[in-house]
């Protein structure tokens, strides 16, 4: 069977593989055979890939449309300096391909939305989730659901990581428990920040990444207990492992006794449920009234280094110095505060309005990263120096 299966060059790659009991050539068919789709070459994605392509999964999809930025490559080790500001995706593909020519690897260079989620589940085996927002989790979450796939969901922060196998089918006929069990709604925005906002250890999402790709090839190959109904907390400097049960949810709005969901949803922003939309700017009407020259003081919020980067300008004010370092000019100028993903400039808001009170800030909704979604990355600038 392995003759017809595997080339000779094939055997000798995954040579280890077949010496290991109860795997051996059964298990590495099965990889081969598989079907994975990794949704971000980020953190979490590049080492999960690293493994699958390297183990034999025979087809993996990558879903990633954002570029190498020089603050990657702490963590994200499929890419070097020579690839910054070349497509992830494509890089990766590349770099996996010279690992292992035997598996096919597809990059979808777009983001996942509720018009294509579907489509996308519907073509794999296993969906792993390496993105670092809510939203696009929710999604996946809802959508391997209603597709009736398995999700290896991760999230990480810091010095912290989670990890669960969300959907999986049971023995008993049922699918095990989903995102929306533990959490039924994302945090509203300003209680929770992505690893551009809070920052991480490189070494962690390596380490969390390759427990999503270990979980993968389990499901793949019917080898040990997936981690369903379970999710496992790891504490870095602690060096700690918890397990932590996860029951099914009556009133889980996907999967309990009365679901109210049965399509893929984006879900909104949410800066409207911290603050008042009156007090929020979308990418487009920022876009426009800085085409039209109106007058507006632009406030960055990010640190020093993160300004130097890439900004729109203004002035850079870090969060923790806001109040110390306020200009005067807020409080006669419209204001508008950005940061990367629109966190810290959300808290920046509350903070302006309790020095000066209401009225002239808004906050830039989503952030630098909705502001180059929306197409609008013309005016990004390198800054010199700081203000």
């Amino acid at each position: 069977m392995d003759d017809e299966l595997f080339s000779h060059d094939e055997k000798a790659h995954y040579a280890r593989h077949f010496l290991v009991k109860d795997f051996g050539t059964e298990g590495q068919a099965r990889l081969k055979a598989g079907k994975v789709l990794v949704v971000g070459a980020g953190g979490l994605g590049c080492p999960a890939l690293m493994y699958l392509a390297a183990a034999g999964v025979g087809n993996i999809g990558i879903v990633e449309d954002d570029t190498v930025d020089v603050s990657n490559l702490h963590r994200q080790l499929l890419f070097g300096v020579n690839d910054i500001g070349q497509p992830k995706g494509a890089v990766a593909r590349q770099k996996l391909l010279a690992n292992n020519p035997y598996v096919d690897i597809e990059h979808f260079n777009q983001r996942i939305d509720e018009g294509n989620v579907l489509a996308y589940v519907r073509r794999y085996d296993v969906i792993l989730d390496a993105t670092d927002n809510f939203a696009t989790k929710y999604l996946l979450n809802d959508a391997c659901h209603l597709a009736g796939k398995p999700l290896i969901y991760a999230s990480i922060s810091q010095f912290e990581g989670q990890i669960a196998v969300f959907n999986l089918l049971e023995a008993s006929g049922r699918r095990s428990t989903n995102l929306r069990d533990i959490f039924p709604e994302p945090p509203p925005a300003g209680l929770s920040q992505n690893c551009g906002e809070a920052g991480v250890l490189g070494v962690l999402p390596g380490i969390v990444g390759l427990i999503q790709a270990l979980e993968v090839i389990k499901i793949l190959t019917g080898l040990g207990e997936p981690l369903a109904n379970r999710m496992t907390l790891f504490d870095a400097l602690g060096m700690q492992v918890r397990n932590v049960t996860v029951r099914h949810r009556a009133s889980n709005p996907l999967s309990g006794k009365q679901p109210s969901i049965h399509q893929p949803q984006v879900i909104e922003a949410r800066c409207a449920l911290a603050v008042g939309k009156q007090y929020c700017i979308s990418p487009q009407a920022l876009e426009e009234r800085l085409r039209n020259g109106e007058p507006l003081q632009l406030i960055d919020v990010r640190d020093g280094d993160e300004h130097l980067a890439v900004s729109l300008g203004g002035i850079n004010i870090p969060l923790g110095e806001l109040s110390r370092r306020l200009p005067q000019a807020v409080i006669t100028t419209d204001t508008v505060v950005y940061c990367k993903s629109g966190v810290r400039s959300l808290k920046a808001l509350h903070a302006i309005n309790a020095i000066i009170g209401e009225g002239r800030c808004r906050t830039l909704t989503g952030g630098l990263d909705a502001y180059v979604a929306a197409g609008c990355q013309e005016r990004l600038n390198t800054c010199q120096e700081l203000p």
